[in-house]
């Protein structure tokens, strides 16, 4: 469940929700339509959308192994799945706890640091491209938070 509905639930076992907290859960569940449809979006479309990433970065590093490249990519599929998780649930430390801390530390082991700016900058671009405004304003800022903890 989500934290921050789960939290309101725990306050509230023995009195009603405050005007505030209600509003809240309102905006969360009012919103669930549109994380679920972009979820599923971006699940059917993740193929489409990593390929495309794949395909560009050659020309951006033609240096680039294939080695490094396929590990770039499996890392940003994880990225792009969590992103997506932590969307649905409107929860960024669920990206934080469950992804991050892991692909940072992985990440310090190798110089990935060209290759990691190549793979977000192509992926904010297919982004870009196959989703909305709304739907970009709701996946995008976990995305940024991934490339922060990865490229800074």
């Amino acid at each position: 469940m989500v934290p921050k509905i789960q939290e309101l639930i725990n306050q509230a076992q023995d009195r009603y929700l405050a005007s505030d907290e209600l509003g809240l859960m309102e905006s969360y569940i009012s919103s669930l339509p549109d994380r679920l449809k972009l979820y599923k979006l971006i699940r059917d479309r993740e193929i489409a959308i990593l390929q495309a990433v794949a395909d560009s970065v050659p020309n951006e590093l033609p240096s680039i192994t294939d080695e490094d490249l396929e590990t770039g990519v499996r890392n940003l599929i994880l990225v792009l799945r969590y992103s997506s998780m932590a969307m649905l649930l409107n929860d960024e430390n669920f990206l934080k706890e469950r992804l991050l801390n892991w692909l940072e530390g992985i990440m310090s082991m190798r110089d990935m640091r060209r290759l990691n700016e190549t793979l977000y900058k192509l992926l904010n671009q297919e982004l870009r491209q196959q989703l909305s405004p709304t739907q970009l304003t709701l996946i995008q800022p976990l995305i940024t938070a991934a490339q922060v903890t990865l490229i800074y």
